[in-house]
Order: structure tokens, then C-alpha cells, then sequence
């Protein structure tokens, strides 16, 4: 699900770039918050970030004693992306093994989906190895997978979701090829 949410952050210049010019320092902050934006990938309670839509406020810059750093407190708001339990979303199969499939959702890249919950699917070994049903639908890389997420785990080292989904439902399945 994508979110639209308002966050405070801090924003620290070094002192080299501090300029006399108040439209420099504004363009200094908005380069030095996409930079801190991209680099923190995702959060725990609000997923991965993914677009800053609006710079709401610049708040007056304090200097650090020890750097002459100046910190500026700003607000934006931002799109970010996250899985939630009982949400049916669409994914692409990027690798088929025995047990299952693995399928990318947007930013989330570690989505499995077991054989287990496949319900009428068997594995077919082989070079390009997919999963079949009995009505010969097909689970194979670069497919489009519609399904229903059963858990998420947040992974704090990587900064990243792993989720598990199931096709046991209405409407779930294989929908078309890339």
C-alpha cells in the first residue's frame, strides 16, 4: 500500500557549503535531504521511501560547537510503500525453485510463495522449471502473480521486508506474462 506521510528530519550542511546566498542554502538543503532520503531505503513503521512530494518547512539552522556544521530542522512530505497483512497486490516471479517461487512487489524484493500455498499446483522440473495447475495455468519466471500477503518481517541489518503470501482465495493466481 503506498502511504503519503509528513516527517521531521534534521539536515546537516557542512560549513563549506554555507553561502551568504539564501537561495544557495535552500538548494544545499534539498540536495543534502535527497541524499539522506535515498540512503535510508526504508523504516520499520512506514516501509520504503520512495518520492519526496513536498519540502513544508525550513526551520532556523543551529551550528554545531565542534564542526560549524549547521543543522536545519525541516518537514516534508513523502510517498512511501508498505506491505500489510490481508492486502492482495500483484507481483513478478523472479525465480521458480522446488519449494516455491520468489516475486518482486514494487520496491520489495523477497516475497515467497510456497508450494503449500498453491493450492492445485505441481512442480515441473527442467530447465526452466514452473509450477502447473490442472486447468495448465503456469507459474514461471516473468509472470504476473496475483496474491494475498500472510505475514511480513521487518529486517533491521538489510533495512528491507520479507513477505509471504498464498493463492488461497478468490481471484489469485497467474495473470499475465511481462
Amino acid at each position: 500500500m503506498y502511504l503519503k506521510v509528513q516527517l521531521p528530519w534534521n539536515v546537516i550542511i557542512p560549513a563549506e557549503n554555507l553561502d551568504a546566498k539564501g537561495l544557495m542554502l535552500q538548494r544545499s538543503i534539498i540536495v543534502r535531504l535527497m541524499e539522506n532520503f535515498a540512503t535510508r531505503k526504508a523504516t520499520k513503521d512506514l516501509g520504503y521511501f520512495l518520492a519526496v512530494t513536498t519540502l513544508e518547512s525550513i526551520g532556523e539552522g543551529r551550528v554545531r560547537q565542534h564542526t560549524g556544521d549547521v543543522l536545519f530542522p525541516v518537514v516534508f512530505s513523502c510517498i512511501t510503500f508498505k506491505l500489510f497483512r490481508g492486502e492482495i497486490l500483484e507481483g513478478v516471479v523472479h525465480k521458480v525453485l522446488k519449494h516455491g517461487v520468489f516475486l518482486r512487489c514494487g520496491p520489495v524484493e523477497n516475497i515467497y510463495l510456497s508450494y503449500l500455498k498453491m493450492p492445485d499446483y505441481r512442480y515441473v522440473p527442467g530447465e526452466n522449471p514452473v509450477f502447473l495447475s490442472d486447468k495448465l495455468s503456469k507459474i514461471e519466471k516473468e509472470v504476473v502473480i496475483r496474491f494475498i500477503v500472510i505475514g511480513t518481517k521487518w529486517l533491521e541489518v538489510e533495512r528491507e521486508f520479507q513477505a509471504l503470501v498464498s493463492l488461497e482465495g478468490d481471484y489469485l493466481g497467474p495473470i499475465s506474462q511481462c
